[in-house]
Parts: structure tokens; C-alpha cells; sequence
């Protein structure tokens, strides 16, 4: 390989490690929910158990 294409690959390796880090810290420092704002699946009428036969 070239010095050029060392230099490429080095760079562009460098710059998806550094977005994939980035991203990874921004989510995993995310301020905690609380339980009452979630909404979970037992909350949600679907209205099939109305007219069950």
C-alpha cells in the first residue's frame, strides 16, 4: 500500500470511530425517564375484546 492510501483508510476509519463514539455518548447520557410518561402496551383499548364471541 501507499503512503496515500495508508493515510485515506487511517482517516476515514478515524472519522466513523469518532461519529460511532459521539453517538454513543450523547445516548448513553441521556437524562432518565420517568415510569409515569411511558406508555405501555396493556394502556392501549383495541376494542377486540368488546364483542368477543
Amino acid at each position: 500500500m501507499t503512503i496515500e492510501a495508508i493515510l485515506i483508510m487511517g482517516i476515514s476509519v478515524g472519522a466513523v470511530v469518532s461519529l460511532v463514539s459521539f453517538c454513543l455518548y450523547r445516548v448513553l447520557t441521556l437524562p432518565p425517564v420517568e415510569e409515569e410518561t411511558l406508555k405501555g402496551p396493556l394502556e392501549i383499548d383495541t376494542r377486540d375484546t368488546q364483542d368477543a364471541d
